[in-house]
């Protein structure tokens, strides 16, 4: 009675265990199922926008405050240059590199390469003084002034440069939605992130008519919150898009070839960005 009953134990093991290999074998476990130890690295372009912002100029001579200065973008489209790496500064650009600590979460490091152009020929109020008023063919009124480029050129085109950054949390909500969805072959993410850190443009300004500081500078810092999704192909490639906004404060802008003439300012920002990218295990 024994023995009969031994074999059909060990039978079922056997059964068994042959099944439950076959099943391992058969259906493994997806690896875009977690992304524990995976890193990333993303590029791509940018929209943006700006909210109005007070631009405080101090030097030797003069102290003035411009009052609620609007200012746009200036996008180059889509182009070559966004591909070429003798002139991939010359776009607006996101560069980032990123590794998950867990698998919904991630820490990066990066670069919002935007650009701030002040409109020019606009009549804004300003408080302050300057020397030799109405010489720039800037004078309106008593308290306004036109923005002449003889009176005043600020743009921050050679990058208003963010470089931060960012813990973000990703979800795949691919497979909640779809039980049945491959996530190896296209998975889609949402992915929510806070960002900080340092704005080091290379401001090209002309104040008064003086010689423009023509080089990087650690003008200030910024904060930054975003949100997008992210559509990942074949396990390893990616498209991304996000919207991104945040606070900028720059209190040390260098203006002139004088190193006593500063600018300061503050702004909030919004950019619109679209990304190419990888993710992989080393």
């Amino acid at each position: 009675m024994k023995q009969p009953f031994l074999m059909a134990v060990l039978t079922f093991c056997v059964f068994s265990q042959y099944a439950f290999s076959q099943e391992t074998v058969e259906n493994p476990e997806k690896y875009t199922a977690h992304n524990k130890g995976k890193f990333y690295v993303y590029w791509g372009g940018n929209r943006e926008s700006f909210t109005t912002s007070d631009i405080h100029f101090k030097g030797a001579d003069y102290d003035f405050t411009l009052h609620n200065v609007e200012a746009r973008d200036k996008p180059k489209g889509w182009h070559v240059d966004y591909f070429n790496p003798a002139r991939m500064t010359i776009p607006q650009t996101n560069l980032r590199i990123g590794y998950f600590i867990s698998d919904h979460y991630n820490v990066s490091v990066g670069v919002d390469h935007m650009k701030y152009v002040m409109y020019q020929n606009k009549t804004v109020d300003y408080t302050g003084y300057y020397p030799d008023r109405g010489t720039y063919g800037e004078a309106i009124a008593p308290g306004q002034v036109l923005l002449t480029e003889d009176f005043l050129t600020f743009e921050h085109t050679d990058g208003l440069n963010y470089v931060n950054t960012e813990i973000a949390r990703v979800d795949d909500i691919s497979s909640k939605l779809f039980k049945t969805w491959n996530s190896d072959k296209v998975q889609i993410n949402l992915t929510e992130g806070l960002g900080a850190g340092i704005l080091f443009p290379k401001t090209n300004a002309k104040v008064l008519g003086k010689e423009r500081h023509d080089d990087f500078h650690v003008s200030g810092f910024g904060v930054s919150a975003k949100a997008g999704l992210n559509f990942t192909f074949f396990k390893h490639y990616f498209i991304q898009t996000e919207l991104k906004g945040g606070y900028i404060n720059m209190n040390d802008i260098r203006t002139t070839h004088n190193s006593v003439d500063r600018a300061d300012q503050e702004f909030w920002f919004l950019q619109r960005i679209i990304t190419v990218g990888g993710i992989f295990k080393i």
